[in-house]
């Protein structure tokens, strides 16, 4: 299993994981390309493709904001899982973060999506309770 850096030619392939594990995506907002190479370019934030044998088969946007790290948009393709490549993804995340002096790590998952839930518990992350998640949208594909 090889764990990779991705680019914005990489664009098309982060696209197809995450359509193929079922997340969510919004090609006029915040996933569509133009916005994705400028998340890039800031310097903060690192997609991460996982491949075996050349084929892509998971991916996980790793951010930060100086303080608190995040991880995001966790996909494993349904043929390839169960076979470690979340936690890989996971703890390749956490490292990049612990390099950068980053000591909180935290990830958002919609209720729906229970598998993640489990996966990120197994590894260690809890609920933290008594704390609200709230958005302001310019538009609904932001």
């Amino acid at each position: 299993m090889n764990i990779r850096e991705a680019n914005i030619r990489d664009y098309d392939i982060l696209v197809a994981l995450w359509r193929s594990a079922g997340l969510p995506f919004k090609p006029h907002g915040r996933d569509m390309r133009e916005n994705i190479e400028k998340e890039l370019a800031r310097g903060c934030a690192h997609f991460l493709i996982a491949e075996e044998k050349g084929r892509p088969v998971g991916t996980i946007l790793v951010t930060h904001d100086g303080r608190k790290g995040w991880i995001n948009r966790l996909a494993v393709i349904p043929a390839y899982r169960n076979r470690g490549i979340a936690r890989m993804l996971v703890e390749k995340g956490e490292k990049i973060l612990d390099d950068a002096g980053i000591g909180i790590i935290a990830c958002l998952i919609e209720d729906y999506n229970r598998e993640s839930l489990a996966v990120f518990q197994k590894l260690g992350y809890i609920d933290f309770k008594g704390m609200h998640y709230l958005t302001k949208r310019q538009h609904p594909e932001v």
